[in-house]
């Protein structure tokens, strides 16, 4: 079998098929989620939805559970042209709802690329060996990591990583799970910056990451040219991003010794659900590298700034240290991994060409953060919690294998995990007006031997989190985090970013695999807000202003985001400006509200 070959052995007729019928669902569900599409009622529990001329339909069945959620059933969906059955595919899908949907003629191709990027991605992960998810439920961290199908479970074109060939998917896509290792430069002090968390500096810093043999190797290559190493910072950066971007678009500076190629250094990573970020695989205890990579995924160009990373580790400095000194946040076992260290790398050119914003300043930074798994008691594991949304190819539930593996009732399990996870949410909103971006990839639970969840881990802080007072008192480094945001806006980092967009799935899921019917779900969340509330009754003046259990919240649609504008989203300058509101949602907590109210 021939390179060519072994790429493309996945894109069989039948892995194809299956990964449409795959994209096709959840098409329907979540753009019938976020009202882009109405489905006629057939009766039965089965529905249809008409192209936009009116001359092909999808007769399917479905469940509408709590928040509008469309639980589609994969092998009920059909697509018939007058008495002619079709075969499903989800770019004719796409292409036959282009109206409905509001694809414009400018975004429409490049959505249709990321749509097939996906499919074949969903295809190669069909093609290869899965574990159950009772077996997975039971791996390790890396395992799991590796072994999620799905991605974000909102984007339907979430998969769509522009600018792979089939070769590079195959080496870089985190399901792959192939080892790398990344390459290394030399940049010059005068244009990068380094910064770094308060108990640590460079030399140290490097010296914990890089071993002496290749600290000196690299100063070897410097010293062959002529040049000084303390002149020097050294840097990590993706191998794709060195191939593709910077050994061209940065060849000035390279012929300018500004930046000078070292080679690449000895330890293995293997890159995490979110692409451009690399686990250590030869030394687990080390920091984690977040490089920037200049691919186009789920509606942004994934690169990092380098101003944004100047700033990087003071603002998880401050967290961290808020974290400790919050008696509330402390007790409930929550912990940052801190972005310890940060490098950035200014071409002067670009920066005169281009606004902050401009991915042109997004091509060249790294940073460090800390591993967790030094912070691992006897008996605890580490599970991202992303897996708890992974279905198998048969169906199975990974969060139902954990309730199962636990022992414990699922009532008792799923508030060991709101426990952990959703007070320290509320408490941050309401005692600090601070708000995390939690979705699964960016919180790692740590279990107990049996699965039962003991503690949640928060990452990816500085570009994510926002303080919701423009004039809340922060150190000059942490300012940037400080927005102005409506009141009538705020909640939804509760009701949106939790409750909308990974609460809404793992309650079907539970309730699919018929573990927790979706109500005993709601009411047990409403139990740990109540709860919350009585334990912090000093601000029950914020609880007044932002009703947790209000009757609806308004919904915001991420699709709607990216079908508008597939290239960057949302504006980074102004972030609320650019939500997608599309009528209410009924809070599926509200009627659980406690009598008291």
């Amino acid at each position: 079998m021939t390179p060519t070959d072994h790429h493309l052995a996945h894109l069989r007729p039948d892995t194809w098929a299956a990964a449409n019928r795959r994209l096709v669902r959840k098409a329907l569900a979540e753009f019938s989620h976020e009202r882009l599409l109405a489905p006629e009622e057939l009766g039965d529990g089965r529905y249809r939805v008409r192209s936009d001329d009116g001359t092909v339909e999808y007769r399917f069945a479905a469940r509408l559970l709590r928040l509008d959620h469309w639980q589609v059933a994969a092998d009920s969906i059909t697509r018939h042209r007058g008495a002619e059955e079709l075969p499903l595919d989800a770019v004719d899908f796409l292409l036959e709802l282009r109206t409905t949907l509001g694809l414009s003629d400018q975004v429409l191709p490049v959505y249709l690329e990321e749509i097939t990027s996906t499919l074949a991605g969903s295809a190669y992960k069909l093609a290869r060996p899965e574990p159950t998810a009772a077996e997975l439920a039971r791996a390790g961290f890396q395992a799991i990591e590796t072994g999620m199908t799905e991605g974000h479970p909102g984007f339907v074109a979430n998969n769509g990583r522009i600018g792979f060939d089939g070769e590079e998917y195959h080496r870089y896509a985190p399901e792959a799970a192939h080892p790398l290792r990344l390459v290394w430069l030399a940049a010059h002090r005068a244009h990068s910056v380094f910064t770094c968390g308060a108990d640590t500096d460079y030399e140290r810093h490097l010296a914990a990451e890089l071993s002496q043999a290749e600290r000196d190797r690299f100063a070897a290559v410097l010293t062959g040219l002529g040049l000084d190493p303390a002149d020097y910072h050294l840097l990590p950066v993706h191998p794709w991003q060195w191939e593709n971007k910077l050994s061209v678009t940065f060849a000035g500076e390279l012929a300018a010794r500004r930046l000078v190629l070292l080679g690449e250094g000895t330890d293995e990573y293997l890159a995490q659900q979110s692409i451009r970020t690399f686990f250590n695989t030869s030394d687990p205890t080390r920091h984690y590298v977040k490089t920037a990579i200049s691919v186009l995924n789920m509606g942004f160009m994934r690169g990092l700034s380098a101003a944004y990373m100047e700033a990087a580790p003071a603002i998880n400095d401050w967290l961290a240290e808020l974290i400790e000194q919050d008696p509330v946040l402390r007790g409930t076992g929550l912990t940052v991994i801190r972005e310890h260290a940060a490098i950035g790398y200014r071409h002067r050119q670009f920066e005169a060409a281009t606004d902050r914003y401009s991915p042109y300043r997004r091509m060249l930074a790294a940073l460090w953060r800390e591993s967790p798994v030094p912070s691992l008691a006897p008996g605890e594991r580490l599970a991202t919690m992303a897996a708890l949304l992974h279905t198998d190819r048969w169906g199975g539930s990974l969060a139902a294998a954990l309730v199962q593996q636990s022992g414990l009732a699922p009532e008792a399990w799923l508030r060991r995990y709101l426990d952990a996870y959703l007070t320290p949410l509320l408490h941050s909103f309401y005692a600090h007006d601070l708000a995390f971006m939690p979705h699964g990839e960016n919180v790692i639970l740590v279990l107990d031997e049996s699965g039962t969840v003991r503690r949640a881990i928060f990452k990816d802080i500085a570009e994510e989190i926002v303080v919701m007072d423009p004039q809340a008192e922060l150190p000059e480094p942490v300012r940037r985090v400080r927005a102005d945001i409506p009141d009538h806006l705020k909640l939804l980092s509760v009701f949106t970013d939790v409750f909308d967009c990974f609460f809404r799935y793992l309650a079907a899921t539970l309730d699919e695999a018929g573990t927790l019917p979706e109500d005993d779900f709601w009411r047990t969340v409403a139990e740990v807000v109540a709860d919350y509330q009585d334990q912090v009754p000093e601000l029950a003046a914020k609880f007044e202003r932002f009703d947790p259990f209000a009757g609806t919240f308004p919904l915001s649609c991420l699709n709607r985001l990216q079908l508008r504008n597939n290239q960057q989203m949302v504006d980074l300058g102004d972030p609320a400006a650019a939500l997608q509101l599309v009528g209410e949602l009924v809070n599926p907590i509200a009627a659980h509200a406690p009598r008291r109210r």
